[in-house]
């Protein structure tokens, strides 16, 4: 079952584990397809970012989130649709409701560039917290678990990594 949406403008907050926002911005709700939320929305501003280098002002981020998914996708184009990159978050399954997307971001993130290479980020920061936070281990054992899932997703070119990156 596909819905097409009138892009619906809506809220999608990062959290930490003691449920605290990190970070926040506003997309466009897209699509919505079963258990998957596709959303699309620009970079205001300016970031720099130790492994990503410079995202510039106008930078197009789509936004591929399940609700019964342990991780997300984004995959960045430049402000002149070209490709840029891929980055996925590994975090707990996202609740949608009133227009607000929320997730409990875990730390470890996996950055994918054009030819499918590929760099698992913040392991260092996913053991801190997991001590901080006292992750149980089932939680641990997701992150890990997801980890691979990736790696087999992106291995397969499954979506979306199928997406045109030329």
């Amino acid at each position: 079952m596909m819905t097409e949406l009138n892009n619906s403008e809506v809220t999608i907050n990062t959290r930490k584990f003691d449920g605290k926002i990190h970070r926040s911005w506003k997309a466009n709700l897209i699509e919505k397809k079963n258990s998957l939320l596709t959303f699309v929305g620009k970079f205001e501003k300016e970031v720099i970012h130790p492994k990503l280098g410079t995202i510039i002002c106008g930078t197009i981020s789509y936004e591929y989130y399940w609700l019964d998914r342990w991780h997300n996708i984004f995959l960045f184009k430049e402000p002149d649709g070209r490709f840029r990159n891929f980055y996925c978050n590994i975090n707990m399954p996202p609740t949608f409701e009133k227009n607000v997307l929320n997730y409990i971001d875990l730390d470890i993130d996996i950055l994918v560039w054009k030819d499918f290479s590929y760099e698992i980020l913040d392991e260092d920061e996913f053991i801190e917290n997991a001590t901080f936070y006292k992750y149980p281990s089932k939680i641990k054992n997701k992150v890990y678990e997801n980890v691979s899932i990736l790696e087999k997703m992106l291995k397969n070119k499954d979506f979306p990594f199928d997406k045109e990156t030329s």
